[in-house]
């Protein structure tokens, strides 16, 4: 299927590694030119840069600064953005020992930083006349966990702000829709400080038996790909999908219950 994307001009955050960079390498297979935000860039997302359809730079997306200076990459054309960044850090101690500074931290990286993208993205995207925009947020949206519960509150508070600007922008032309994947193969469940180590070492159990465990939550019995939920992410960002906004994508393998 042809997505229509060749010679679209894209901005994706948190584009160095897991779904970041799917998406990045999943837009510049279909012909479009990235701009790719990352604290720090990585060996893939640097052969992709090389490759010649994508400009990196290093950001840390949570400062109030960072995302406006990754826009102004973009120049006056901004077609399609996906606001992907954001982590997930594990509370095994419980509610009383977040502090505030933790949940400010998770509130700017997850939250603000996808508000003040968008916020610096939107004015060129509506003077166009059109645009297309995907929030990553996650099944903690309207799944809780309390073992990530200042993420919950942050993804859920990144859907419902999604939902509002779609009604705001759709008859100016801009599509917003978000994707909620589960648990992704991805630095952010499985690697060294990720929520499967981090849980494990507070439990006594090996990470390892922790993502299987969590992979075992879901009907398929595995976590979903960084490739899959790119090609969910991409396909919301053509004109395949020209007259869906507002609306929530859920990849978690049937882990959410749903009638």
């Amino acid at each position: 299927m042809d997505l229509g994307l060749k010679g679209k001009l894209a901005v994706v955050t948190g584009a160095s590694k897991g779904i970041g960079l799917a998406v990045t390498r999943g837009l510049v297979e279909e012909g479009a030119h990235v701009v790719a935000g990352a604290r720090e860039s990585s060996s893939d997302l640097n052969s992709l840069v090389e490759a010649g359809s994508v400009q990196a730079a290093e950001l840390d997306l949570s400062e109030p600064s960072a995302p406006a200076r990754l826009v102004a990459l973009a120049g006056d054309r901004i077609d399609i953005l996906v606001n992907n960044v954001g982590a997930a850090p594990p509370r095994p101690e419980g509610f009383l020992h977040v502090t505030d500074d933790q949940w400010m931290d998770t509130i700017n990286l997850d939250l603000m930083a996808a508000v003040r993208t968008t916020r610096s993205a939107l004015p060129i995207m509506l003077g166009a006349g059109g645009g297309a925009i995907v929030m990553v947020t996650s099944v903690n949206a309207f799944l809780p966990d309390p073992l990530v519960i200042d993420y919950c509150a942050a993804k859920g508070a990144l859907a419902n702000f999604s939902k509002a600007l779609s009604k705001e922008v759709g008859r100016k032309g801009v599509r917003i829709n978000t994707v909620s994947p589960g648990p992704v193969a991805t630095d952010l469940w499985l690697g060294k400080h990720g929520v499967a180590a981090t849980v494990g070492y507070a439990s006594g159990k090996r990470a390892e038996d922790v993502a299987t465990a969590a992979a075992n939550d879901a009907v398929t019995g595995r976590f979903s790909r960084p490739e899959e939920v790119a090609d969910l992410v991409l396909l919301l960002a053509s004109e395949r999908t020209a007259n869906i906004t507002g609306s929530n994508f859920t990849i978690d393998g049937g882990l959410t219950p749903t009638l």
